[in-house]
């Protein structure tokens, strides 16, 4: 008698669901590319009908897969963010002097809008979908501001000192350098090095006052107070 052929194993019941959602995430994911693309190539005010010949694809083809235009708005804001988060991320090495890691975040901030102008303006000024992209970028604020919020809490308790100004101070530092990195963006009136000087110098001002003894001055600061000296000498 011939013996029983081995069961077959069956997959699990969902396989062919999950592996056609995880197709659609990646469809999904390059549409997304495709819009980013299109962005840097027609600006902030790209439309849906550029997005979808980048992509290759027709609207009603792209629509599959978002809700809405502000559904697609809000995909690419979270991959700019992602974007510039990963540029600062680096940066915020809390072993590192407050000085040190002031400027660094800041260049850092500024030179992730600097090489992606077009994307930042379609995150932060869309002049169409501005509403529903603005808690992308809240986001992105909040993020860095917590960031910021622990490294700042951390040192003024190693010194003895109250931390708890620290998420305020946090929030202030981040609603200014974006401030001033957006109207630098729109100006150009110096260049990326010198705005990172001028915020590092402003900011540390601050934190300096806060932290007592701390390291010296960063260059930044002790380059201006030189300037100044010259010119009343």
């Amino acid at each position: 008698m011939p013996r029983d052929a081995p069961p077959v194993k069956a997959g699990p019941p969902s396989a062919r669901q999950l592996s056609r959602a995880e197709r659609r995430d990646e469809r999904r994911d390059e549409m997304v590319q495709a819009a980013i693309d299109a962005v840097r190539t027609h600006g902030p005010g790209v439309s849906v009908a550029e997005i979808a010949a980048r992509a290759g694809i027709t609207k009603p083809v792209l629509y599959r897969h978002f809700i809405d235009r502000a559904d697609l708005q809000r995909a690419v804001g979270r991959e700019a963010v992602a974007l510039l988060m990963g540029r600062m991320a680096p940066e915020l090495d809390p072993k590192r002097e407050p000085a040190e890691l002031i400027r660094g975040v800041v260049d850092a901030f500024l030179a992730g809008i600097e090489d992606e102008p077009e994307l930042w303006r379609f995150v932060v000024h869309h002049p169409i979908e501005r509403a529903p992209g603005a808690e992308v970028v809240d986001d992105a604020r909040e993020q860095i501001a917590r960031l910021l919020a622990t490294l700042i809490g951390e040192r003024l308790r190693s010194l003895g000192l109250d931390s708890g100004g620290a998420e305020a101070w946090a929030q202030g530092l981040v609603g200014m350098v974006e401030s001033a990195g957006d109207w630098w963006l729109e100006r150009r009136t110096m260049s990326r090095g010198a705005l990172t000087d001028y915020l590092t110098t402003l900011i540390w001002g601050g934190v300096s006052g806060v932290l007592g003894g701390t390291p010296a001055a960063p260059s930044s600061l002790r380059l201006i107070e030189r300037d100044a000296g010259g010119h009343h000498g």
